[in-house]
């Protein structure tokens, strides 16, 4: 009989100061913008003067994407700011507490699957 904390899936993650990560149900979800200038709201983005970010550059996008992952608090968040194809290609150099990328990778194999390939 196998073990039930091997088989049970795994709670949200917890962020420090007791915050759960958001995680989007599913990928297709994520409909935001791929391309162009995005503004993040100020409850996203708070630590500087310009919050525009230009997602053609990698810099910008991985910042962005950086930023909306860990202030997210609710899905609606995440589905409007983050685009499924562009999350992909750039989680392998996303920069994330560990219970963020934990729990995205729990909920989503596809993007563990993408920081494997390119490891």
């Amino acid at each position: 009989m196998a073990d039930s904390a091997t088989t049970r899936p795994s709670a949200p993650a917890r962020r420090p100061g007791g915050r759960r990560a958001v995680v989007a149900e599913s990928l297709s979800d994520l409909r935001g913008p791929a391309a162009g200038r995005v503004e993040l709201p100020l409850r996203l983005f708070w630590s500087g003067p310009d919050r525009t970010f230009n997602l053609d550059l990698r810099y910008d996008a991985l910042a962005m994407y950086q930023a909306v992952l860990g202030e997210a608090r609710q899905s609606a968040d995440l589905a409007e700011h983050l685009n499924a194809d562009l999350l992909a290609s750039l989680w392998p150099q996303l920069h994330l507490p560990a219970e963020i990328r934990q729990a995205w990778e729990t909920a989503h194999p596809r993007l563990r699957s993408a920081s494997a390939s390119a490891a």
